[in-house]
């Protein structure tokens, strides 16, 4: 997808369509429209509002042909709700909904009209319930956090997961303009550094969307090493593989018990950005559990669904994607990613409950439940990476059902050890428009991951299950400031949304990627 910038009034914009947000003013049960986008927007809505066709109700879409007085072919008007309800989160979601509704129509070539600089707030003045933004707040709207909405939202939005289908019709749209009128000309240059970034963010999500898509046959953990080394070769990243000779000259016991039940060779992807001038600290560590697919091992899972656990790459596809991106935005900060990418499958060589293993860091593990994989393989990643010299940490998987259990689908769930380090994601993951709710992980909870004849168990049982397989990783990040992303029920949209396919999401690239930079 293209991605332009125009300064021009909006009526002179030759598109195939143009689209303007439409904001709700009016009293609880007295909708009142207001388009943002000047007078000559406002005029067309005016018969709409009459008629009730529109309201300004989220996720409404009234589309006009040939919209009087207009060089666009069509106008559609994008109902966002109450201005004090719109969020970094909502805002991407309803130029997403709007991307889609065109592609479902063939148009190709859209273009968002841009709100003025001030045009949120008065809407906001004039909304007398003044509640608090849901996601991100009213200085959140300024115009170059609206237009890398726009354009993050788009990118979203652009992507479908069926290209495995024999008569798939490419819906893709060609172009992208965002427009600003000619008020917001000596912002111009800013904005399209904006859109410029957004755009690579946006493709660098899909990117890890992709990989995550891809059926188990088709994703192994060698074809994932290659993918990755393909990247880094476009990027500018430096690029290693560790093999199963490597991992176990490391000593990474506990990666390598799960990986020798699968005849597909596991992989351990090193990819490192060190640009120059970057100070030697801080080094972040991006550790990714990339299990391309796991049965649950000797505890097999069951068979319903199984068939979605080629996702359980997804935090390590998120590294990924989230490198891609740093490589082409080239914040100051030294950045090293580690994947662990295997599979989880049964087999005569695979490891068994009951088995006691000895992770890199030295630490013994007692296997309660060979389903509980990702914790181990992040076990000795994590421990690589601070051999490698990273002093901050931030692991990202699709590690528990339990985390869905207590949040589900709608936040992913975050742990840290260090307050600072987490109060840094969390400004960045509302700035990328992103959602995790924090859990705790309090030295009451180690009792849990006790075992009796080793020093801790790799499955604590089903209470705070998202809690304990936290407490296990903390063993072996030991005082380096470290932050947990559980991605489990993110990580995949269970059914479409009028913003997004069904499918693989890309969760946690963006708050990754604008992590990383609050750094530099």
């Amino acid at each position: 997808m293209q991605i332009e910038l125009k300064i021009k009034k909006f009526v002179e914009v030759e598109t195939d369509c143009l689209v303007a947000f439409v904001v709700d003013t009016g009293a609880k049960d007295s909708p009142l429209p207001s388009v943002l986008g000047g007078k000559a927007l406002a005029d067309l809505s005016d018969e709409l509002a009459a008629a009730g066709e529109l309201t300004g109700k989220p996720m409404e879409t009234v589309l006009l042909h040939q919209p009087a007085g207009l060089k666009a072919k069509r106008l559609l008007f994008v109902g966002c709700g109450k201005a004090n309800k719109i969020g970094g989160v909502e805002l991407r979601r309803l130029a997403g909904a709007a991307v889609r509704f065109l592609r479902a129509r063939s148009i190709k070539d859209i273009a968002f009209a841009l709100p003025d600089e001030g045009e949120w707030e008065n809407k906001l003045e004039k909304d007398k319930s003044h509640a608090q933004a849901s996601s991100g707040s009213r200085a959140s709207f300024a115009g170059l956090d609206v237009a890398r909405a726009i354009v993050e939202g788009a990118f979203v939005a652009d992507f479908d997961p069926d290209v495995y289908k024999s008569h798939r019709r490419d819906l893709s749209l060609h172009s992208l303009t965002v427009v600003a009128s000619p008020a917001r000309k000596s912002t111009e240059k800013s904005l399209a550094s904006t859109l410029n970034s957004a755009r690579i963010i946006g493709e660098s999500q899909n990117f890890t969307r992709q990989l995550v898509n891809e059926p188990g046959n088709a994703m192994t953990p060698t074809v994932l090493a290659d993918r990755a080394r393909k990247m880094a070769s476009e990027c500018g990243l430096k690029c290693e593989v560790l093999g199963p000779k490597e991992i176990q000259k490391h000593k990474m016991g506990a990666f390598w018990a799960v990986a020798k039940g699968s005849e597909e060779p596991p992989a351990l992807i090193v990819l490192r950005y060190e640009p120059s001038g970057a100070p030697s600290n801080p080094v972040i560590g991006l550790v990714g559990k990339g299990v391309t697919f796991d049965s649950g091992g000797i505890s097999i899972k069951p068979a319903d669904g199984m068939e979605k656990m080629k996702y359980d790459m997804a935090g390590g596809a998120a590294m990924l994607g989230a490198m891609r991106a740093i490589a082409l935005l080239k914040p100051k900060v030294r950045v090293t990613a580690i994947v662990c990418a295997t599979e989880n499958m049964p087999s005569g060589k695979a490891y068994k409950p009951g088995d006691v293993e000895i992770a890199m860091s030295g630490k013994s593990i007692e296997i309660i439940n060979t389903d509980a994989e990702g914790r181990m393989i992040l076990a000795d990643g994590l421990a690589y990476a601070r051999e490698l010299g990273c002093t901050h940490l931030v692991d990202a998987a699709t590690l528990t059902g339990a985390c869905v259990v207590a949040l589900g689908m709608i936040n992913a769930g975050i742990f840290a050890n260090d307050d600072s380090l987490y109060d840094r994601f969390h400004e960045a993951q509302q700035s990328a428009g992103e959602k995790f709710w924090r859990l705790p992980v309090e030295d009451e909870y180690q009792e849990m991951i006790k075992s009796g004849i080793a020093d801790i168990v790799n499955s604590a049982g089903r209470w705070g299950g998202a809690i304990s397989a936290a407490m296990f990783l903390k063993e072996f990040v030991e005082d380096t400031p470290w932050i947990h992303l559980d991605i489990a029920g993110i990580a995949w949209m269970e059914e479409a949304k009028p913003w997004i396919a069904k499918g693989p999401t890309g969760i946690a690239v963006r708050s990754l990627v604008q992590f990383v930079q609050d750094f530099a």
